[in-house]
Parts: C-alpha cells; sequence; structure tokens
C-alpha cells in the first residue's frame, strides 16, 4: 500500500470518528452548562456547573431507573447465555443428528426476521400471561436475540480440539460433563465477549420495556427519559445529565473490555 493510499484512509477514518462522536462531545459539553445558559450558540460549557446533574438526580429516580435497566440488561444476559451455551454445543456436538441441518437454518433465519415484526405477538402473549408492568415481562420476550449468540458461540466451540472431547468421552464423561468441565473452560472468553455485548445492547433497548412497562416511574432508564419532557417545558440539561449517567455503565464496560471482545472474534473459527 502506498504512502499516500494510506493517509487518504486514516483522514478519511479520522473524519467519520469525528462525525459521530460530535453529537455526543456536544450533549457532554451541554451537560454541564447552567440552566441559564443552555441555549447558548457557545458549545463551551464556561463556566461549568453541576447543576444539571444536581437537578437529575434530585428531582428524578434516577437510581430506579438506573436499577431497573441494569435488572433488565443482566437478566436478559444471563438468560440468553443459558439458552445459547447449550445449543450452540449440541450443534456441534451432534453433527450428524437428523434434523440438525434443519435447526441451524432455522437459528440463521431467524437473525432476517426484523424485532419490530415481533413486537405484537410478543405483547399479546405478556399481556395473556399477566406479566405486563413486570420485570419477567420485560427479561423473556426479548430472548429471541439468542440466535445471534448461538452462533457465534458456535464458531468459537468448533474450534475447540476434537482430542479434548474425545479424550473426555473415553473416561465416560457425559455430554452435559464435558460441556461443563471441557468446553466451558475453552470457551470462557468468548462467553465474556458474547455476555457484554448481549448487555449493551439490552441496557440500549427502548421500545419493549415502553410497551411493557409504561409508568416512567417504573420502567428503565431510556424510555424514562421521558420523564424530563413536561406538558408545557422540557427540561433538556437535567434530560442530557441523566443520558450521559446512562450512557457511563456501557462507557465504562465497553473501554474495558474492548480487547477480550476483538480477540474473542478475531480468534473465533480457529482450529
Amino acid at each position: 500500500m502506498r504512502r499516500g493510499d494510506a493517509i487518504g484512509r486514516h483522514l478519511l477514518l479520522i473524519t467519520a470518528i469525528v462525525l459521530m462522536l460530535f453529537p455526543v462531545a456536544l450533549a457532554l459539553a451541554t451537560s454541564f452548562k447552567p440552566v441559564s445558559t443552555i441555549f447558548d450558540l457557545n458549545p463551551i460549557p464556561f463556566p461549568a456547573s453541576l447543576e444539571n446533574y444536581d437537578l437529575a438526580i434530585g428531582r428524578f429516580p434516577i437510581g430506579t431507573l438506573l436499577f431497573n435497566t441494569f435488572v433488565m440488561a443482566a437478566g436478559v444476559t444471563l438468560a440468553t447465555m443459558l439458552v445459547a451455551v447449550p445449543a450452540a454445543y449440541a450443534l456441534v456436538r451432534f453433527e450428524k443428528a437428523r434434523g440438525r441441518g434443519f435447526v441451524l437454518a432455522a437459528v440463521g433465519v431467524s437473525l432476517l426476521i426484523p424485532p419490530q415484526a415481533l413486537i405484537i405477538p410478543q405483547f399479546l402473549m405478556t399481556a395473556k400471561l399477566g406479566w405486563q408492568g413486570h420485570t419477567i415481562g420485560v427479561i423473556i420476550p426479548q430472548l429471541g436475540v439468542s440466535a445471534l449468540a448461538v452462533l457465534l458461540l458456535r464458531d468459537h466451540i468448533r474450534s475447540v480440539p476434537p482430542s479434548l472431547i474425545s479424550a473426555a468421552a473415553l473416561e465416560g464423561a457425559t455430554s452435559w460433563e464435558i460441556l461443563r468441565h471441557v468446553v466451558l473452560g475453552v470457551l470462557r472468553p468468548a462467553l465474556g465477549a458474547v455476555s457484554i455485548l448481549l448487555f449493551i445492547s439490552t441496557w440500549n433497548e427502548f421500545l419493549w420495556p415502553l410497551l411493557v412497562m409504561p409508568d416512567p416511574q417504573d420502567t428503565t432508564i431510556q424510555p424514562g427519559l421521558a420523564l424530563f419532557l413536561g406538558p408545557e417545558s422540557a427540561q433538556f440539561g437535567p434530560m442530557l445529565a441523566a443520558a450521559m449517567l446512562a450512557s457511563l455503565p456501557v462507557v465504562v464496560i465497553y473501554v474495558l473490555a474492548s480487547r477480550r471482545i476483538a480477540d474473542a472474534f478475531l480468534h473465533s473459527g480457529v482450529r
């Protein structure tokens, strides 16, 4: 690659990064502006103030909303992994089983179905089971994302040396024992990476919590930001402060685990 081409590609990437980060930086800077200067054209918050954060924490149930969001994200992640790990292992372990190709194709096709297309049947099922307004109603219907986790984990399980599985089988280990003592040990980096991605995507979910838990006081942080939109005026400063607080946990998690996520996907499918 010539030096000029490399410089051009790096400039293009830098430009794309700046365009993507500019709205976030502007929202962060505005969240530190005093309420009286929130609509000033100067984007730099000078003097910087924590007034918006005091209002967001003091007048609105930010703690409850963040806790509800954490419970939802952690519950969906844990339940999805409990479903995805045995399913991915079965697709690899029983390659010659009858109907295995059909099941694998069905898992792949399910990724082509937009989640919005399932909103109505999921909502009717949730309402009929009496789960509306409850945490379980937010968690269980979101397990449809397990198809992606199954395919990702399947590629990693295929990279497990067959000799390890054969040796465990010769020792008399059952399929569940092989999964628990052999596969899960090798699969630990991939489990962490997939779990983090599931947690982040669920944390940012907006539509489903809005439908199942419509009360802004008891919902998650994403639809809960509507509390800052009053009937006569919107409190944009505290709302931006709450949005920054809502983004902080996932940003910290991703920064701490970005290397693990990249390594897990770079080594997927490597035998």
